[in-house]
């Protein structure tokens, strides 16, 4: 009878514990999270698996490099194509004014031809 109840108490008392209320903390600070127990062994890892996560955040990085750099160079060709186009736009109109310019004074050399023409004739 008595192994019996040993062994009920036992399986039950894990699970108690789970569940079991902590009760009010001795400096009555209840806000704050329980404290676990201090394992200086527990965030250290294997040689294999610092290499690897090495590895792993080089190609990340080498990637995200890669990434930056095709969107500067594309940047960069919408920006030359633009002040390609400005230059263009620019030239043009340029030409347009020495072309009205040209037009203008040609006309006028014209009119005074005319007017020569005129008096000789008459």
């Amino acid at each position: 009878m008595s192994a019996t109840t040993t062994e009920t108490t036992m399986a039950s008392a894990p699970a108690t514990t789970a569940s079991k209320p902590l009760g009010m903390r001795v400096n009555g600070k209840q806000w704050h999270a329980p404290k676990k127990a201090f394992r200086p062994t527990k965030g250290l890892t294997s040689y294999e698996a610092r290499v690897k996560l090495r590895a792993d955040q080089a190609a990340m990085k080498a990637k995200e490099k890669e990434m930056k750099e095709e969107k500067e160079a594309e940047r960069k060709a919408r920006m030359e194509a633009l002040k390609a186009k400005r230059a263009a736009k620019e030239e043009k109109e340029r030409y347009e004014k020495i072309a009205e310019k040209m037009h203008k004074k040609r006309v006028e050399r014209l009119k005074r031809k005319e007017k020569r023409n005129k008096l000789i004739n008459s």
